[in-house]
């Protein structure tokens, strides 16, 4: 449906479908950007760079994000399983931390990996 008003930039409406999980995520890294969803999406969409912006609001949806993931750990920890959007969203955070700091902290893995093949043969 085309704007009434010509004049407007964008004119344009595009709708999609999306599933509850799909949705939960879009949210979280819209939120985290502190972008508006609408935003968030057309730049990633187009390929464009996402800069967050670390405001009082984005460090609040993060520590109440931390803070229900952490609740759902401690309740799943007995279980010894981890569904999958929780592992996804628990990944996420913590790349967003990081990316927060300035500086990507190797993974215990990676650090592992890096002890391995700096070895030498005697």
């Amino acid at each position: 449906m085309p704007c009434p008003n010509s004049a407007r930039e964008r004119s344009v409406t595009i709708g999609f479908r999306v599933t509850p999980e799909q949705a939960r995520r879009i949210d979280l890294m819209a939120r985290t950007s502190g972008m508006t969803k609408q935003d968030y999406l057309y730049k990633r969409a187009l390929e464009e760079e996402v800069v967050v912006r670390p405001d009082v609001r984005v460090y609040k949806m993060l520590r109440d994000e931390m803070a229900r993931v952490y609740r759902e750990l401690r309740r799943i920890r007995s279980a010894g399983e981890v569904d999958e959007g929780l592992a996804w969203t628990v990944d996420f955070l913590a790349r967003e931390f990081a990316a927060m700091r300035g500086e990507e902290e190797p993974s215990d893995v990676e650090r592992e990996d890096a002890l391995i093949f700096g070895m030498s043969r005697r």
